[in-house]
């Protein structure tokens, strides 16, 4: 659908309105014109200040609040996920072979690819092989990442394809995981070693990449999403510059770039914030380790459940190329944006921005580390005396609080998904889903923050219930909060006036009803920039 104008005064009433704006809490009218706030007030007032012929929006008891900021997706990753194979739901290894052997029955000329499953959901919580997959997919190569991204699943045709076998060494910051006894590969790749088959898996076209950047926005708009600070690869950057000049985007785009292509930024003048009021850039991402759930997550101390591991640290930050592209690129005025999930990862990048700020030239540089998950206590002051902006997705603590005592003990866990130590330490959080490794929906993650019960039903008071938030301080990290991370907070992320009118109507006021009803509260209503671009 073609983003239009805003141009229309429309006037909403006759409900609750949180506005995010620490000056004015809460209002009962709003007013917007030419795709922004003018008034925000009684209803009465803002009735007298509104034209002839106003589009008026009862809200009749219903809440309006600043369209959410999602702070982490893959946009068009998600899309396709969309538009192709699903095994989240998969409850066992059998079922998720039929759902592969009837993809590939499907289109068996098509590589399989996409899929965020999760063994952790099996009864038996074991990795699958290869050999679970083989026998329906022979002739149709394999390849199916788990929902957290660091870590997916190659048919015996997929690594023959990409050359990996006995003799294949490990790649710097990644595992091909074999066979105990024969040493054959099992079609698990870990991290890097996920490179070796994604080299050979063939481009979608372009058509297809923008079907699903047009599906993924949908979505969006479906759940209140007005802003996504997206994880953006260089063909995903070419598509949404495509789609901003043909206004197609219909929610806003924090472009994140890997850090290795910084100079490609800094030679066209680029700086953080640069860009259209749909299309922003100057951020960019690296990774320092891996994930929880694939082991890779890199910690001072061994998993439990693997003594001879402390995860992977990626061979960038081994290497000193993400030390050596960060110092160039915030050098530049380029916004950090790095991946730290283990406490040892989140130590190291600490470390990194500390050498940053002590040698390049001050200015307002919004350091932000991803997930954050893990980290030490002693290093909780690093952040909040560096600024650093904690970049979390509170749907992965009621994920991983299914099983990550198994992984790290209970000793590591007091600092896990440390939202209540961060937030009272007087740091920057904000909030988003991480999609497609946690689901889309704000208001999931909402409640993820507010009753941390985890998705196994085990822990109905919160797992590690002291770090829970409060419900304003969550609608606060997925409003104002992921407005500043992006340097933004000037033009959104409350309901304040010259701000855009980017807005969300949900049918229920989250801070009205019971923590435990906060993921049943429905999106009613999605604008943005004026324009009303999804209605229930």
């Amino acid at each position: 659908m073609p983003m239009p104008d805003g141009d229309g005064q429309i006037l909403f009433v006759n409900g609750t309105i949180r506005t995010m704006d620490p000056a004015r809490p809460l209002a009962s009218g709003v007013l917007v014109n030419g795709g922004q706030i003018r008034f925000v007030g009684d209803g009465p007032e803002t009735r007298r200040r509104a034209a002839t012929g106003v589009r008026t929006i009862d809200l009749g008891g219903r809440a309006l609040l600043p369209g959410f900021i999602d702070n982490h997706t893959h946009l068009v990753m998600g899309g396709h996920h969309l538009l192709g194979i699903d095994l989240r739901r998969c409850a066992s290894p059998e079922e998720f072979r039929d759902i592969i052997g009837a993809r590939v029955a499907q289109f068996p000329l098509r590589w399989v690819t996409g899929g965020t499953w999760d063994h952790e959901s099996w009864p038996v919580k074991k990795l699958p092989t290869c050999h679970l997959i083989d026998d329906v997919s022979a002739a149709t190569p394999v390849f199916v990442q788990r929902l957290d991204g660091h870590m997916g699943l190659a048919n015996s045709l997929a690594l023959r394809l990409a050359g990996i076998s006995t003799a294949t060494a490990d790649p710097r910051g990644g595992t091909i995981v074999r066979d105990p006894t024969t040493g054959e590969p099992t079609g698990i790749l870990k991290d890097s070693a996920m490179d070796i088959v994604q080299a050979v898996i063939p481009k979608p076209p372009r058509a297809e990449n923008e079907r699903a950047a047009l599906s993924a926005m949908e979505e969006a708009r479906r759940h209140g999403i007005t802003s996504v600070h997206d994880i953006t690869m260089e063909d995903d950057l070419e598509l949404y510059l495509a789609l901003d000049r043909e206004r197609k985007l219909t929610l806003r785009i924090y472009a994140r770039l890997p850090l290795a292509g910084y100079q490609r930024l800094v030679d066209q003048g680029i700086r953080a914030g640069s860009g259209t009021p749909f299309l922003r850039l100057g951020s960019l991402k690296a990774f320092a380790d891996g994930s929880l759930g694939s082991n890779t997550a890199w910690f001072f101390d061994p998993y439990v459940n693997d003594p001879s591991s402390t995860g992977l640290a990626m061979d960038a930050l081994l290497s000193g190329e993400i030390r050596r592209c960060a110092l160039e690129a915030d050098k530049n005025r380029l916004q950090l944006s790095i991946h730290a999930i283990g406490d040892r990862a989140n130590h190291a990048v600490l470390t990194l921005f500390e050498e940053i700020e002590a040698v390049n030239p001050p200015w307002d540089r919004r350091f932000r580390i991803e997930h954050a998950q893990h980290v030490r206590p002693a290093d909780i002051h690093r952040f909040r005396k560096l600024d650093v902006i904690v970049s979390a997705q509170p749907y992965h603590a009621i994920d991983d609080g299914c099983w990550a005592e198994s992984r790290i003990g209970r000793e590591r866990l007091a600092t896990t998904y440390a939202f209540r130590t961060f937030a009272g330490a007087g740091i920057h959080l904000c909030f988003g889903s991480d999609w497609t490794v946690a689901p889309l929906d704000p208001l999931s993650g909402i409640s993820a923050a507010v009753t941390r019960c985890t998705l196994d039903g085990r822990n109905p008071q919160g797992w590690i219930p002291e770090q829970k938030l409060s419900v304003e301080e969550a609608l606060r990290c997925y409003t104002a909060e992921g407005a500043y991370a992006a340097f933004e907070e000037g033009e959104k992320g409350s309901i304040t006036p010259g701000k855009v009118a980017d807005l969300v109507v949900l049918d229920r006021d989250p801070l009205a009803v019971h923590e435990n009803d906060l993921r049943s509260i429905e999106v009613d209503l999605t604008m943005v920039g004026g324009e009303v671009v999804y209605e229930r």
